[in-house]
């Protein structure tokens, strides 16, 4: 697993969303959230996730009230896992994409600016699968090898990037689980859909 010199993971699917922009700093890179998204919530695939991310959801917005609520945002992260492991990548790394909303981690904002967002293809109520595991920790090292490029390497869930709060385990993230693939166990946002979170 291998990033090119443009951002783009060799063995993902790349599809290409407009919802990103230049980072500030091109050689800060040196933060990965960590996010979980289901579309609708609690049901699994990529299919409404990629249009959301593209931004062709609003030609689907009527097949379920929840994709009706969202379907005007402008988000997307860099990667999306899917339960089987495989990877979906939308932005490439070297650009800016609009994943992590308005958000604050160690005193920075704007963790857009210096991160790189990894959505799971799952929620908080269900375990992700192995799969998602290997595929997540193979795709950090990936990125640690090539595309961070300042200071330490951080990762984080949205929940530590915008209020640093500990939480209990979910059956998603036990305080237990494997922590090697750089997965912060902290309680992410209710809803990290909304739309405070469009094109920040």
């Amino acid at each position: 697993m291998h990033l090119n010199t443009d951002g783009w993971l060799d063995i993902a699917e790349p599809l290409a969303s407009p919802h990103h922009n230049d980072r500030p700093d091109a050689d800060d890179i040196s933060l990965l959230v960590i996010h979980n998204i289901s579309l609708p919530p609690q049901e699994y695939g990529d299919r409404y996730i990629s249009a959301l991310f593209l931004g062709t959801l609003p030609a689907q917005r009527h097949e379920h009230p929840y994709l009706d609520e969202i379907a005007d945002l402008r988000v997307a992260a860099h990667f999306l896992i899917l339960r089987d492991g495989h990877i979906k990548q939308y932005v490439p790394t070297t650009a800016r994409a609009w994943h992590a909303g308005i958000s604050t981690y160690e005193g920075r904002e704007n963790c857009n600016d210096f991160s790189i967002g990894i959505e799971l293809n799952g929620s908080d109520h269900q375990p992700y699968t192995l799969r998602q595991y290997q595929a997540l920790a193979a795709l950090t090292r990936a990125i640690m090898s090539c595309a961070v490029t300042r200071a330490s390497p951080r990762r984080a869930s949205p929940a530590t990037a915008t209020s640093r709060q500990r939480a209990k385990p979910t059956p998603a993230r036990p305080l237990t689980g494997p922590t090697t693939v750089g997965y912060s166990p902290a309680r992410r946002r209710p809803d990290p859909l909304r739309a405070a979170d469009t094109k920040v």
